[in-house]
């Protein structure tokens, strides 16, 4: 089963039933499908006020939480999937720690979901969406994800050039999709919040809802 853990938060957690089911019905693989809820991870990290969401940080625990061992994906949970996840499953990581989409992503927006500080730095984004070779991220230890920067841990630091590997755009595309987008990022905030409403996407998100509330 390819193991994929999702960005969970409390403020909007049907974003991650969405996203779930999206993957579910798209996939031709058997998923083992897991919220990181910071809650049940005994993550504890001192308070950060740039941290938009709840999974800012714990995204970078899954290679712990699968025991430095295999393969797993994680994504942030404000994205929709409309391709068969089995295709970043069978991107070859040889000696790579990582694969991510390379954005150079420089928000225009100041501002992002909960009113917080929208910030540019390098390798914006590239966490949002990781395949990660688990065996190679042991550098990402309980202790070193509760204790290091923001800036050391989504900037990669510690992590050579030559192992970071690349995803197809296409499966990481930031507020906009057409026909080639494969997962949609609604990075600077999702329909499922009412300053987001007027997405251009928007209807999108909401037919997937309506689908993923249908099923259960």
């Amino acid at each position: 089963m390819l193991r994929i853990f999702i960005g969970w938060d409390s403020h909007f957690p049907e974003s991650a039933d969405v996203l779930r089911h999206s993957l579910v019905e798209c996939s031709s693989i058997p998923l083992d499908i897991r919220y990181l809820k910071l809650h049940e991870l005994g993550l504890v990290r001192p308070h950060d006020p740039r941290a938009s969401t709840e999974f800012t940080y714990s995204r970078f625990l899954v290679p712990h939480l699968c025991g430095f061992k295999g393969k797993a994906i994680f994504m942030d949970s404000d994205m929709l999937c409309f391709a068969d996840i089995k295709e970043l499953d069978d991107l070859d990581m040889g000696d790579l720690a990582l694969r991510v989409v390379k954005h150079d992503h420089r928000p225009v927006n100041t501002v992002k979901m909960h009113g917080c500080e929208q910030s540019a730095y390098p390798r914006k984004n590239w966490s949002s969406l990781m395949v990660m070779n688990c065996e190679r991220l042991t550098l990402w230890s309980k202790e070193v994800v509760a204790t290091q920067t923001g800036a050391f841990l989504h900037r990669f630091q510690g992590i050579p050039d030559e192992r970071i590997g690349e995803i197809p755009a296409a499966w990481n595309s930031l507020d906009r999709m057409d026909e080639t987008t494969k997962m949609i990022h609604y990075t600077n905030g999702g329909p499922w919040l009412e300053a987001y409403r007027d997405h251009p996407h928007a209807d999108v998100w909401f037919r997937a809802r309506n689908a993923t509330r249908r099923s259960t």
